[in-house]
Parts: structure tokens; sequence; C-alpha cells
């Protein structure tokens, strides 16, 4: 089986109904961190006027959970549709292909190691 891990940056009022849909479609493990941080608007607010000149740090979160492979697109259109407003800070789902997990307790790998 291959793994892929699924990165989330969102603001941070977005965590309990992300936790909640990926709960529903049987995703049991997540690590959540505090961060700060820009995308390509540089930190303007959707109601300022004017586009920042310098990059201006906001609080966000970022979201980190790993999935079967086969199921990254269908995790990926339900994040899409829990994180969506329509304005500016929405947040990016980054996707990445996982090579291998090690459960440090047990020494269980791949598969073994998420159940």
């Amino acid at each position: 089986m291959e793994f892929s891990k699924i990165e989330i940056i969102t603001s941070l009022s977005k965590l309990t109904g992300l936790k909640s849909a990926l709960s529903k479609m049987g995703i049991s493990g997540m690590t959540v961190t505090q961060v700060i941080g820009c995308g390509v608007q540089k930190g303007t607010y959707e109601y300022e006027v004017e586009e920042n000149s310098e990059m201006e740090l906001l609080p966000k979160q970022l979201i980190m959970i790993v999935v079967d492979s086969k199921k990254v697109d269908e995790v990926i259109e339900m994040i899409k549709k829990e994180l969506y407003t329509g304005h500016i800070g929405d947040g990016k789902i980054f996707v990445t292909p996982v090579t291998r997990i090690v459960r440090v307790r047990t020494g269980e790998e791949d598969e073994e190691a998420l159940i």
C-alpha cells in the first residue's frame, strides 16, 4: 500500500469542522501545529485597500494527516468543501508521498504502523 502526507494550512477557526469531517471519513490520526505565515497576498486582509509591500505574518494552523494514496483525491475534495469561504485565507493543501512509516513503540512499519 502507498501512502501520502496531506498538509493543510488554514485559519484558526476551521479546525473543529475539519476534524469532524476527517473523523467521518475514518481518518483517525492528525497533527495540528499553530504557525504564522502568509501566502500570495503577503498577509493582506481582504478588507484592506492596498496590498502589503512587506510580508505580514498571520496566525494559521498546519494540519498533517497520512492517508492511503488511493484516497487522496476524495480527502482533498472533502477538505476543499469544508474550508471554502471564497475569501482570502481559505488555505492551501500540499500532498507529498510517504516512503516509510515506523511506530517507535512497537517497531511496526507502514500500514501496520497506522492501524
